[in-house]
């Protein structure tokens, strides 16, 4: 399909009314000219902060990274590395010199990562790695000598693949793939490495293993004295038997034996150490043990413990009821570069900071060590995304962004949570476009639960006017949506639409009981409080109920095709990457359902189930135009297992059905895709929305 005849059909029932300020609307292609700020690290002295600055490539068919740097008092940002491809900034403990990674394209051959320092006194960045298999995730010595890293080398690898090396992938664990990534090599892997650092960067250094074997480590630290490496790590041949844990280990920083620390009974990570250096704190989520049943969704909680063999950490905080490390969606997190946060120390150790989903918003929150009481370090409706802290914790870089703001920097004081705008990366696109902020409210569900849900409405919005509707559905299904910017509702209420997005149950930032109660009863009365939703702006009079679309992707794809096999009360619907068929799904998906998390057994133990909950199963009774998206290289939601199925059972029934497919897109492809592909993603919605809710004179998808 002409991708510019797509454009030129869809753009052309763009509402045309300007705001009296004469702001334009938003476009798809605005997201062309997005900018967006990664992984903010904040220096020792608390004077600067360095970050991955993201832009869209000249060719809108990927993205660039570089390192920029930016005072923590304002001022102008400034660009230190060249780019195209760094990105994962890290100081070392005197200030003096940034490690990085830097990705580079050799001969035609995919990106390998190395790592590269940077002196901050001037100079040219140098590589202190060369590793065939690449090196990432640097993590510098307390004495600043060396830098302890992962890499999937093996001693002994040539950069050169031989001759007589097959490509013929002998498979022999269930999990062998995973989505944007690709296929596992088996016998590689993630393994800790150090490397020296030299007085002047002056070019690769000999690289030294420090674990060995078949398991993969991560979440590498260092311990006070530089004597030891703790890091997680499961040590199973084949975990999908069990449910998802991690523990945590420790190894000489020469290497050696491997000493397990402590568990939780589920996955843990962002590991952080007490500044004396005998407590190691962290995020986890319990997900069997004693007293614990198997769960769909396990809340995760802050925890320490002390850095001995066998001891037993301690959950601070048990009594509350929100996500630590929590976060909300949006479509308009940094594509590249993202990073991690952690748990930070307070320099006298008693007070932990971290990030908390509460309700759609995320802030930081400040944790009693000693009582576990939790409290705001900093408020408002936002998104904190990502952030670092000094090693007192007297200031913090946090990346924030909100309904209106894709994301910027800011700093904090740790004591007040006074907060300091820095950064202003899209200010000049944004003032010029009519972006506004959403309303929220809570309405009550058919057995009286309370859901929150966000509507953005057009800018032009006029109360006593009925509008067109699209009910737009996330993914998870343990997810949120919440107080963070997102280019697809916005550009929806821009084509005139009123967009509503709620989080039903199963939602995740609402607590264990409201995120675990769709446990094996998925989809089902989440799809009543959606309905439940609709109702309401009906009943506000926002919007006519003769004009109702239906979108969402991945979990929010698999409702989207549920809710049109139970109603026929909506126009148009655009399921993106889905899941049609639950059993088909139980074995071609990239992870395993081998734990009764989901279900309470295999497909031919549970056919009844797999089948009552699939919506497959329910095709016949579709009237609702349906359009299909999927991204060809989707592991997650493989095609087979949702919209081909959906597609070719509509078209045998004659049915009006359209399936989309995006060459080479995993199912990152509204978050993280080529650029051109997500922009094209939203003008077919659209496409088929303006045809089918509104009755645009729309032919680019009918049979040829």
């Amino acid at each position: 399909m002409n991708r510019l005849v797509v454009f030129a059909l869809v753009a052309a029932s763009l509402p045309c009314n300007f705001a009296a300020d004469s702001k334009r609307l938003i476009t798809a292609q605005d997201l062309y000219s997005f900018q967006w700020i990664a992984d903010p690290q904040i220096s020792p002295d608390g004077l600067q902060i360095a970050y991955t600055h993201v832009t869209v490539a000249a060719k809108h068919d990927g993205y660039d990274s570089a390192l920029w740097i930016i005072s923590a008092s304002g001022g102008p940002a400034r660009r230190l590395t060249a780019g195209p491809r760094d990105s994962g900034p890290r100081w070392s403990p005197d200030g003096r010199v940034l490690a990085f990674v830097r990705a580079l394209e050799i001969g035609g051959k995919p990106p390998v990562s190395q790592i590269y320092l940077l002196p901050m006194t001037g100079g040219e960045a140098q590589a202190v790695t060369d590793l065939p298999k690449g090196a990432s995730a640097p993590v510098w010595s307390p004495d600043g000598r060396r830098i302890a890293f992962s890499s999937r080398a093996k001693s002994g690898d040539s950069a050169a693949k031989t001759e007589d090396e097959s490509d013929v992938r002998i498979i022999t664990k269930a999990a062998y793939r995973m989505n944007g990534e690709g296929y596992y090599e088996p016998g590689r892997p993630n393994h800790i490495w150090t490397v020296e650092v030299p007085r002047v960067p002056s070019g690769p250094q000999k690289a030294r293993a420090v674990t060995a074997g078949e398991f993969n480590e991560s979440d590498i630290v260092w311990s006070k004295d530089g004597s030891k490496i703790y890091f997680t790590s499961l040590r199973v041949s084949e975990p999908y038997y069990q449910s998802p844990e991690s523990d945590l280990y420790a190894v000489n920083s020469e290497g050696g034996e491997v000493t397990k620390i402590s568990g939780i009974g589920g996955p843990i990570g962002g590991l952080s150490l007490s500044p004396d250096g005998s407590r190691m704190a962290f995020e986890g989520a319990i997900h069997h043990g004693e007293g614990v049943a198997e769960r769909s969704y396990s809340q995760p909680d802050l925890f320490l413990t002390r850095v001995e063999a066998g001891a037993v950490p301690r959950n601070l905080t048990a009594k509350y009821d929100f996500d630590i490390g929590g976060a909300v969606g949006g479509d308009q997190g940094p594509p590249r570069g993202g990073g991690s946060s952690k748990p930070w120390w307070r320099g006298d150790g008693r007070f932990l900071f971290v990030a908390a989903g509460e309700e759609g918003r995320v802030n930081l929150k400040r944790v009693d060590v000693e009582t576990g009481d939790v409290g705001a370090l900093t408020s408002g409706n936002h998104n904190v995304s990502s952030y670092s802290a000094t090693p007192d914790g007297s200031k913090f870089a946090v990346l924030i962004s909100t309904p209106t703001n894709i994301g910027d920097l800011f700093v904090v004081d740790g004591t007040t949570g006074r907060m300091q705008q820095l950064t202003h990366g899209n200010g000049e696109l944004f003032s010029k476009l009519n972006v506004t902020e959403p309303e929220m409210f809570w309405y009550k569900s058919f057995d009286g639960r309370r859901i929150q849900t966000w509507v953005q409405r057009p800018p032009d919005f006029v109360e006593g006017k009925k509008y067109p509707l699209i009910l737009d559905i996330h993914g998870g299904p343990h997810a949120a949506y919440g107080y963070t910017f997102d280019h697809e509702f916005q550009w929806m209420a821009a084509k005139g639409y009123v967009v509503l997005y709620p989080n039903p149950r199963g939602s995740t930032t609402y607590g264990q009981d409201f995120g675990n109660i769709i446990q094996y009863h998925y989809p089902g009365d989440d799809y009543k409080d959606l309905m439940a939703g609709v109702d309401e702006l009906i009943k506000r009079g926002w919007v006519d109920p003769e004009k109702l679309g239906v979108t969402g992707g991945s979990g929010g794809g698999v409702l989207t095709n549920w809710t049109i096999g139970h109603t026929d009360r909506f126009k148009a619907a655009a399921s993106q990457r889905s899941i049609a068929d639950w059993r088909d799904f139980w074995y071609t998906a990239d992870f395993t359902q081998f734990t009764p998390s989901w279900f309470r057994g295999a497909p031919w133990e549970q056919e009844a189930d797999f089948k009552e909950r699939s919506p497959i199963t329910y095709v016949e009774k579709i009237k609702t135009p349906l359009m299909l998206i999927e991204g060809e290289a989707d592991f997650r939601t493989p095609p087979g297992a949702g919209g081909e199925q959906m597609f070719r059972a509509l078209k045998y029934l004659k049915k009006p059905v359209v399936m989309v497919r995006f060459p080479g897109e995993s199912h990152e492809l509204s978050r993280s895709g080529k650029p051109v592909h997500r922009v094209e993603r939203l003008q077919h919605i659209m496409g088929w929305m303006d045809k089918w809710v509104m009755g645009a004179e729309i032919h680019a998808y009918d049979v040829q």
